[in-house]
């Protein structure tokens, strides 16, 4: 696929690195007192500190393995409501009476919230025997006993702890005011991208939680279907998550419809007998619904239930108040995950592509190109993809295209979900590395070079909604003021890249550079320079190009209902 201009920003000087890094006060800290590291092959991908984003070959746990040991996690651990004095030494005591605790963090949500994994699921059974259900004058209590459990203290006045508060973590992203803080300790523009990843990206304590929520609607669920899993997916598990990001979960039966060969010997088969539905469909409908109904009336902290059983993919909304998380649940949606699992490949492999997915994002939510309201614009899957396609055309390539993952997979990686082919490579350690050597600060100036002057006319980028229906294709969407608006911002972003001066200490200038220049809102008051310069002959570029796009067949660049596409095959 040719572009123009793409080899233009090859030839910039490298910026080099000046002064110290970042200070460590400003680095996230993962852990509190009590907490225990990160473990290998976790949703949370190592810091990028290496420029060129060639790391020590280390060995990394299938995407499968992860999840599994994420899940076993969850269930040895409970969500506790704590009161706001309350005595940290003196609760993990009383915690130890039911086994040793292996892990535990405070949070901050509608009140105080402590989130403690024992080291053997039988604790949690031997603290919720000598748990009891609240008594109410004037409501009446739905006897659920679930692990979200609610701590009062016998005599307050004796449990107040020697310190005001307990430690908590946090679970959300930084304002714009620390972010751009944040930026301008930052000595370059690589700096700036591998500081936005720090900032923005899930901690081990929210991957945690995301995992024990959805283990705690799992028991909710299972009061009708024994056997069943709720798998979270999407950014909340291909280590593309931002702090503050949705929860994606469906609820697999596939275990429930599983035939176990060994208890089924002899001359018989044993069936449960069970009610039928004209579809498979309905039948997605009908539990949702119930499971929604479940959540609204015995789920503890979850409010505002929408079921949303006409959509293309039945869905069950809801916000999980206690660990602030807006929840969709949907049902037997494997390929979803599969695609999950292929984009936690593309992140592990190289440490430059979630710093550069990060920063990309960032930038098109400063200027609107994405929001959390549906409607015509680019999404932040679409957005990832882009990404990921591009590092996939650099020389050397950066990123193999999924046909090399095909290619080199094993017989135990082969993967048929409803007719589609979501065969690829598993092993992380099986796939070959980059000789790529590119610095961030030249990638970001060369995506934007590269999408700003795409030739639309002429080529196609296909952004499906997932690599393995291509059929669905969710960049349909996006209309054409999108796509004049993406292009311009690309151009503009590109140029101010591009102008940056390579010689100035940037750490003594009170303007926004770099990264943080590329971020400034419309009408925040600081207009760049390239905006000003540049802003009429640009915009005649861009309604030429726009203008080449209207002139082209339709059958390349639109749909059947006439909305643009960004299309590009990852």
């Amino acid at each position: 696929m040719a572009a123009r201009g793409v080899g233009f920003l090859t030839r910039l000087p490298v910026c080099s690195q000046r002064r110290n890094r970042i200070p460590r006060s400003f680095s996230r800290h993962l852990s509190c007192p009590g907490t225990i590291a990160a473990s290998v092959g976790s949703e949370e991908q190592p810091s990028a500190v290496a420029e060129t984003g060639i790391e020590d070959k280390t060995l990394q746990k299938k995407f499968s393995e992860v999840q599994k040991e994420r899940r076993e996690q969850a269930q040895r651990t409970v969500l506790i409501h704590c009161p706001n004095n309350i005595n940290e030494k003196k609760f993990l005591k009383y915690l130890s009476q039911h086994g040793p605790v292996n892990n535990h963090f405070f949070y901050e949500s509608f009140g105080l919230f402590a989130v403690v994994e024992f080291c053997q699921k039988d604790s949690i059974n031997s603290l919720q025997n000598g748990t009891h259900t609240p008594t109410q004058s004037t409501e009446a209590a739905i006897p659920f006993k679930s692990r979200f459990l609610n701590l009062r203290l016998k005599n307050p006045s004796s449990q107040v702890s020697a310190q005001p508060f307990v430690r908590t973590t946090n679970q959300s992203p930084p304002s714009s005011k620390k972010l751009f803080e944040l930026l301008s300790y930052a000595e370059s523009i690589e700096e700036q991208l591998n500081t936005l990843l720090q900032a923005f990206q899930l901690t081990e304590e929210n991957v945690r939680l995301r995992h024990l929520t959805c283990s705690l609607i799992e028991d909710i669920a299972a009061a009708y279907f024994p056997s069943c899993v709720i798998r979270p997916f999407g950014s909340s598990v291909n280590t593309f998550g931002k702090l503050g990001c949705d929860l994606d979960m469906f609820l697999d039966l596939d275990e429930t419809g599983k035939l176990d060969v060994h208890k089924n010997t002899g001359n018989f088969l044993m069936e449960f007998k069970v009610k039928n539905v004209p579809s498979e469909r309905i039948a997605t409908q009908k539990i949702l619904s119930v499971i929604g109904e479940c959540l609204d009336n015995f789920g503890p902290g979850c409010v505002g239930v929408q079921k949303i059983l006409n959509a293309r993919c039945p869905l069950v909304r809801f916000s999980h108040q206690a660990s602030g998380f807006q929840c969709d649940l949907t049902a037997n949606n494997s390929i979803a995950l599969k695609s999950s699992e292929l984009l936690y490949i593309y992140g592990s492999l190289d440490s430059r592509v979630r710093a550069l997915v990060f920063s990309v994002r960032c930038w098109a939510r400063a200027h609107s190109l994405t929001s959390s309201i549906p409607g015509a614009w680019i999404t932040n899957f679409s957005l990832t993809v882009m990404v990921i396609f591009f590092l996939q055309r650099r020389s050397p390539p950066i990123l193999p295209t999924l046909d090399s993952l095909k290619s080199i997979a094993d017989a135990e990686d082969r993967c048929i979900l409803e007719g589609n082919n979501c065969t690829f490579i598993q092993d992380v350690n099986k796939i070959q590395p980059s000789g790529n050597t590119e610095t961030l600060e030249l990638l970001i100036k060369e995506f934007f070079e590269y999408f700003g002057n795409f030739a639309f006319n002429k080529n196609s980028i296909n952004i499906r909604q997932n690599p393995f229906e291509t059929s669905l294709n969710i960049s349909k969407n996006v209309s054409q003021n999108q796509l004049q608006k993406f292009v311009e911002l690309a151009r503009d972003s590109a140029w101010i890249l591009e102008q940056e001066d390579k010689n100035q200490p940037f750490s003594s200038s009170r303007q926004p550079w770099g990264l943080a220049a590329l971020l400034l809102p419309p009408g925040s008051g600081h207009t760049s320079l390239s905006r000003q310069k540049k802003k009429k002959p640009m915009s005649e570029k861009v309604k030429g190009l726009l203008a080449s796009i209207k002139s082209n067949s339709p059958d390349r660049s639109t749909d059947t209902s006439g909305k643009r596409t960004i299309s590009t095959q990852a």
